[in-house]
């Protein structure tokens, strides 16, 4: 009998391994025909600039073509965190084609790396310090030991208790924990080779202190993760980790593998929070299947339709 039930509980991990790993893998190429819209913050930074998307998209790729260097490290970033190369240049390529534009030369990301440190930064809103304010009582429930799941604590509790609104006297604006925050030159502000923000950096300090052995990332040294999200050979780790989640996290919640689909990691590299959209992507595909409706597959937005849209180009890189 103790021997059928050994039988009986190893015959359920396996299955239980099995399912988990059966996800369903999301094939190469565009789910849409057309590129879906581009958002007008991103069309008039561009045309203020006096350039267009085509023109910054052959801008970033002449740095990567020329480089021979900068491929090594990302093929070397990317055989750390077990991904394609092709993951890192889809995120670099979105960043730089929709966002700012790249430096002609890599050295000038290493020089302004350097400049981060001459000016005393502070993560903070109305005078309070983030080391100070996530010792309120709201966070209490925060108390994760990885700085991945920390992070997102603190991120949901900013969302849940204090976006948008008034508390202890002090008014909170509706906005990003990470532009309220993590950004003390302006909103919506990313730098470097990954243009990375900075809250991102933070909850990838531990995968990537553990994998490529960097130094841990310290929320009251400001400056300290400026100067990693801005040195390409700090960077680049960071930009794999932050691809490296979104993979596992469509795997494990959603069940489907876009390992195979640049621009899906691209996207979800410009949008973020891959976790939430990978357990709404789960229940809206769970109700699907209750209908007896075919599932929905993961879909790239404007950002990562153009990776995949250029995908031969970028291949041609490697």
């Amino acid at each position: 009998m103790k021997k059928l039930i050994l039988i009986i509980l190893g015959l359920t991990l396996a299955a239980t391994l099995f399912a988990a790993d059966a996800a369903t893998l999301v094939p190469a190429g565009n789910r849409n025909a057309v590129q879906p819209d581009i958002p007008g913050a991103s069309s008039r930074r561009t045309q203020a600039t006096n350039t267009t998307f085509q023109a910054k998209y052959r801008k970033v790729y002449a740095l990567l073509q020329s480089d021979a260097e900068l491929r090594a490290k990302i093929k070397k970033a990317a055989a750390a965190y077990g991904i394609n190369p092709l993951h890192i240049v889809g995120a670099i390529v979105g960043e730089h084609t929709y966002n700012v534009d790249a430096y002609d030369r890599l050295q000038t990301y290493y020089v302004k790396a350097i400049s981060y440190l001459s000016s005393k930064l502070s993560f903070a809103y109305d005078g309070e310090d983030i080391t100070d304010f996530v010792q309120r009582p709201e966070f209490k429930k925060c108390t994760m030991s990885d700085s991945y799941d920390l992070w997102e604590c603190r991120e949901q509790v900013w969302n849940h208790s204090f976006r948008g609104k008034t508390v202890g006297g002090t008014s909170f604006p509706n906005d990003r924990f990470g532009a309220t925050f993590f950004q003390p030159y302006y909103a919506g502000q990313t730098f470097g080779l990954g243009q990375l923000n900075p809250l991102t950096a933070l909850q990838m300090s531990d995968l990537v202190h553990k994998v490529s052995g960097l130094p841990e990332l310290d929320v009251g040294d400001p400056n300290g993760v400026y100067k990693t999200i801005m040195d390409p050979d700090l960077t680049l780790p960071y930009v794999a980790a932050t691809i490296r989640k979104s993979i596992d996290a469509y795997k494990s919640i959603a069940g489907f593998d876009i390992s195979g689909n640049p621009g899906l990691t691209a996207t979800l590299y410009n949008v973020g929070n891959p976790e939430q959209r990978a357990y709404a992507l789960k229940a809206e595909n769970d109700k699907r299947r209750a209908a007896g409706e075919p599932e929905k597959l993961p879909e790239e937005n404007y950002y990562g339709w153009l990776v995949n849209d250029k995908l031969d180009e970028l291949k041609a890189l490697f």
